[in-house]
């Protein structure tokens, strides 16, 4: 017989979740259609190392946003490979295009925190929007962001673009930062207040205010941290002002990763400041293994099961698995991925208690040719010869 213990405890862990998706499926919206009278610049900031098969496709992709007054503003952040030379040639063309070289990477700091931080030095916008190399604004993006923050008064807003995931272990793991983000935070709470621990966003995609930003420090504030998607929005709510996070399905594309290592490192380099912090990982682990896969290991047991207990497993097993699916409807996810959501949940936990290990150990963390302590964040190596992202 099985344990209705266990069983009753499958079923409230995998009920968790879902409510939270449900409630947050109708929080996590859309910026509304962005107007046509919006006054001031918006500086498209954009931190590149070693990004010359990325930076092209950026760049064209922002010089063809609409709505707004805007600038573009690359940090060549000592480069390797021609990623300089093809924003110069673009700079020739289009006066709106500016490059920056990058400098030395002064102690204490991470790559791009110093390279944001210095293209928001150099930008004249009133809002400053910060995009990674490997995302690809939609025309619209820029205008609606700044929409979104003149009409909702926030002072920074962020949003998850949408993934473009082709391995296998892409369309397993990616699609989890949606998971993890709408089943755990309670965003009509995170709206209401500016407490840091309701702080969240994506790296990958955030617009702010130029003069909160500079009130707030910026990314100095963050100098040492490799999560900006954590990092930043909390700096802001430490100060006081309010934080925000949209639907960036139709506003951005990104593919982050093109192999199995690329996803390992880029999900593990940051995961002490997320799930894999000491204090978070352990009931997270709880949470995740026994409403995600526990039920799923129950199935073969079925026939020694009550019909009550045979029923309660059943729609914890359709419970863990239905937010998966109206994600990948939703935010055009891999099916793939959803249907195996299980072991999608396995890997993540196992790649988070890799990343505790190695905090623990001191064990430095690779990110785009450098090399940082996992304590810390602080640069070991200014110039390692390994391009992992």
């Amino acid at each position: 017989m099985i344990s209705q213990g266990v069983i009753g405890t499958c079923f409230g862990l995998a009920a968790l979740p879902l409510a939270m998706h449900t409630v947050n499926w109708c929080s996590y919206r859309k910026p509304k259609q962005a107007g046509r009278n919006g006054q001031g610049l918006v500086s498209i900031l954009i931190p590149a190392r070693n990004e010359e098969a990325n930076i092209k496709e950026a760049l064209d992709a922002a010089g063809r946003s609409r709505g707004v007054k805007f600038e573009i503003l690359v940090v060549d952040d000592q480069s390797e490979d021609r990623t300089g030379n093809i924003v110069q040639e673009f700079a020739r063309n289009d006066p709106r295009v500016k490059l920056l070289r990058g400098e030395g990477l002064p102690l204490g700091w991470c790559g791009k925190q110093h390279a944001c931080w210095r293209l928001a030095q150099a930008a004249e916008g009133d809002h400053l929007l910060f995009v990674d190399a490997d995302v690809r604004l939609t025309h619209d993006c820029a205008a609606q962001l700044r929409d979104h923050l003149t009409r909702t008064k926030m002072s920074l807003v962020s949003g998850v673009p949408q993934q473009v995931t082709r391995t296998f272990w892409e369309c397993l793991l990616v699609p989890m930062i949606h998971y993890v983000l709408l089943g755990f935070l309670p965003m009509f709470r995170m709206r209401r207040t500016s407490k840091p621990g309701y702080a969240a966003g994506c790296g990958q995609l955030f617009m702010a205010k130029a003069a909160d930003y500079r009130e707030v420090g910026g990314h100095a504030a963050i100098r040492r941290s490799l999560h900006d998607g954590i990092s930043l929005p909390r700096a802001f709510r430490r100060a006081g002002f309010k934080t925000d996070l949209v639907d960036a399905t139709d506003l951005a594309s990104c593919r982050m990763f093109e192999s199995a290592g690329q996803v390992w490192r880029g999900l593990s380099r940051n995961a002490i400041e997320g799930l894999a912090a000491p204090r978070l990982i352990v009931p997270a682990t709880l949470v995740l293994v026994g409403g995600q896969i526990l039920p799923w290991l129950l199935l073969p047991f079925l026939s020694q099961a009550t019909p009550h207990q045979a029923v309660l497993i059943v729609c914890a097993v359709l419970m863990s698995l239905t937010p998966r699916c109206v994600n990948a409807k939703l935010y055009h996810q891999s099916w793939l991925g959803a249907m195996l959501h299980p072991l999608g949940v396995l890997t993540l936990v196992c790649l988070q208690w890799g990343a505790l290990f190695r905090y623990l150990s001191s064990k430095p963390a690779l990110w785009r040719g450098r090399s940082y302590t996992t304590a810390d964040s602080v640069p070991l190596l200014q110039a390692d010869q390994s391009k992992t992202p």
